[in-house]
């Protein structure tokens, strides 16, 4: 018994036969003591022997009855220790329908057959009150038996929460149950004058967060502050945060809007504040039943499945119901953990991971033959500047070659769209990663345009994404922890950003509503100056710019550009059903020219010394393209031969 009652506590799963026992005597035993209730109060406590003798008969059905409506809204199917506003709707609306059939009897039928019309109504009052309490019960024995056993040997930490809106109460309420965790809600401080003063869980609204510039966290003897305003403009988060700074308050903050939405995340899991919190962008809706449509019950595959942008495209992808989805990596220590976290999420029925390079031609076939994918998702780039800058035929081996051949297998295979990340670096493209992705964007516009009626073709442009493997957050953490300085390459240097669950969405809105041919670019908002963003973290890991940590200009690296733009002349840009999506055309080049001029690079691959001799052609296939070109040795006549030739006519 004792074993059986620390089941029914914990909430954990039960057999169908034993939980089906459990409720039936549960719910039969509230049903007959608000049955009996009813008939006292009827009868003033004093029931006539005649009432007394129908009363036991009509137990025989009306109990039967009740058990049969709550079966009929579910209330077989729940874990016992978890109970809220939903399932006592759904009692409410169980015993309102056995009321109903025992009004109807009394109404057609008449006595003995149906109780008196006062016993239905009290009936049904203390049916919902007492099964919603006996369901409640055993909640409060569930948390309480929770926070015993996770009572944390500490003293909790005196917390403030800032924000008393939904999150802000949902928070106090899981920190009050799971006292586990340490953290002991003090105050709210929160903007609406309205709810100054007024008390939430037993808390206090004391005003709002300016009082804690009044010594007001000495006088409530406060360890940590969280914001609990996940829907607040960055502004108010930003001045926010520099009142908790002044007040020598340590704060975090509550997941994202995005984050709460998919349930995954609870929002008693608090985390320091990010940079992306302080940025300003508007939180994305996506039109999801598009998505559906392209994504459910389909095989998609995604290239450079373990990348930042390709688990993220696995994340949101599995949420959205495939047959298959296939990851494609050629990187096993990248590819085991999105599988790992894929399985744990309950997807391995069908999460097919396969360790794969996209240049290999034999390999790649297999899996199209053997999957037969719907949708693919082409994610696999070298992608860091510098880098490829110095390594251009790599560049070009991966983005351009491995894009095209990608492309043809999905045309060879009637695959119905390929969606290819792009980058708003192939815009008037300076570096050799962003003319590499360009000459890919320009091969499968040309491609789709020569095959129409078949696989749909598009890319997608977008800008810096938050956290991604080497991007400048995560440098300039691993900067500010060395104790600096902190390395911009230039104090006026701006560029666009957004969150990578943000930039996955709006892709998977993309591909959603393209007809091929086109260039997605996402709306990424307004530049960001590097400066700024450096100032920010360093602020926000709790020093000063320029004081505590110094701040270093090194100068542009080859390939960067000051300013990041978001399309070049010859391109038309039009609106689409999603306000934060364009969609760009231009007529494409002829098919076998861009194949000509992709042929002319592949054929100078890995020669030696010939580095710049790749970026010339390059040139010659991306006009746009302004190479970073070092002073060529007087000697090399071919440099120079190639460099007097025009660079419009495409090379044989």
């Amino acid at each position: 018994m004792k074993r059986l009652r620390q089941i029914l506590s914990r909430g954990t799963y039960l057999s169908w036969y034993l939980r089906f026992a459990f409720f039936t005597a549960l719910y039969a035993a509230g049903s007959w003591i608000a049955f009996a209730l009813a008939y006292l109060l009827r009868f003033d406590f004093a029931v006539p022997a005649d009432d007394q003798r129908s009363f036991w008969g009509m137990c025989l059905y009306l109990i039967p009855l009740k058990l049969a409506c709550l079966y009929l809204f579910r209330q077989f199917h729940v874990i016992p220790g978890y109970f809220g506003v939903s399932g006592l709707q759904q009692i409410a609306s169980a015993m309102l329908v056995g009321s109903g059939v025992l009004g109807g009897l009394r109404l057609f039928i008449g006595m003995p057959y149906a109780p008196p019309r006062g016993v239905i109504l009290l009936d049904f009052f203390f049916s919902v009150v007492i099964l919603g309490g006996l369901r409640l019960l055993l909640r409060i024995q569930r948390e309480r038996r929770w926070s015993q056993e996770h009572r944390s040997p500490y003293d909790p930490r005196r917390v403030a929460i800032i924000g008393a809106g939904d999150a802000g109460v949902n928070l106090v309420r899981d920190l009050k149950i799971k006292k586990g965790l340490g953290l002991q809600p003090v105050a709210f401080f929160d903007d609406d004058p309205a709810k100054w003063k007024m008390r939430v869980h037993d808390v206090l609204v004391a005003g709002p967060p300016e009082l804690l510039l009044k010594n007001r966290s000495k006088k409530l003897d406060l360890n940590l502050a969280v914001i609990a305003m996940p829907s607040a403009p960055a502004t108010r988060i930003r001045q926010i945060i520099q009142i908790l700074q002044k007040a020598h308050l340590s704060f975090e903050t509550v997941p994202s809007l995005d984050q709460l939405a998919t349930g995954q995340i609870k929002v008693s899991q608090i985390r320091p504040v990010e940079i992306q919190d302080l940025l300003g962008r508007d939180p994305v809706s996506l039109e999801t039943g598009h998505i559906r449509e392209l994504l459910a019950g389909r095989r998609i595959m995604v290239t450079g499945a373990g990348g930042s942008i390709g688990s993220e495209l696995c994340r949101q992808i599995s949420t959205y119901g495939p047959a298959k989805l296939i990851l494609i990596e050629r990187s096993e220590v990248q590819l085991f953990p999105i599988q790992q976290e894929l399985a744990d999420a309950g997807c391995s029925d069908f999460v097919f991971p396969l360790v794969a390079d996209i240049m290999d031609e034999s390999r790649m076939r297999w899996i199209f033959e053997q999957c037969e994918p719907d949708v693919v998702f082409h994610a696999a780039a070298h992608k860091h500047v510098p880098i490829m800058e110095e390594q251009p035929d790599e560049a070009v081996r991966n983005n351009t070659l491995g894009t095209m051949q990608l492309a043809e297998f999905c045309a060879e295979y009637h695959v119905e769209r390929f969606v290819f990340i792009s980058t708003d670096k192939a815009i008037n493209p300076t570096s050799v990663m962003g003319a590499t992705k360009r000459l890919a964007e320009m091969f499968i516009q040309s491609l789709h345009h020569a095959h129409p009626e078949e696989t749909k073709f598009m890319a997608v442009r977008f800008g810096n994404v938050l956290g991604s493997s080497g991007s400048v957050i995560p440098i300039f953490k691993s900067q500010i922890a060395a104790g600096g300085p902190v390395k911009v390459t230039h104090p006026e240097i701006t560029r666009y950003f957004m969150t990578i669950p943000e930039a996955v969405g709006l892709v998977l809105q993309s591909g959603s509503q393209g007809r091929g041919g086109e260039i997605f670019v996402l709306d990424m908002g307004k530049p960001v100056k590097i400066l700024d963003l450096a100032k920010q973290l360093i602020e926000l890991s709790g020093f000063r710019p320029f004081i505590d940590i110094d701040i270093q200009f090194t100068g542009l690296r080859p390939g960067e550009k000051m300013f990041e733009e978001l399309s070049y002349q010859a391109e038309n840009h039009t609106k689409t059903e999603h306000p934060k999506i364009m969609r760009f055309t231009a007529q494409p080049i002829p098919l076998d020219q861009v194949r000509k001029r992709i042929q002319s690079l592949k054929t100078e691959l890995h020669q030696s010394g010939e580095t710049q001799r790749l970026k010339y052609l390059l040139k010659r296939a991306v006009p746009e393209y302004q190479p970073y070109i070092s002073p060529p040795r007087s000697q090399d006549t071919v440099l120079e031969n190639l460099r007097s030739q025009p660079i419009e006519v495409p090379l044989a």
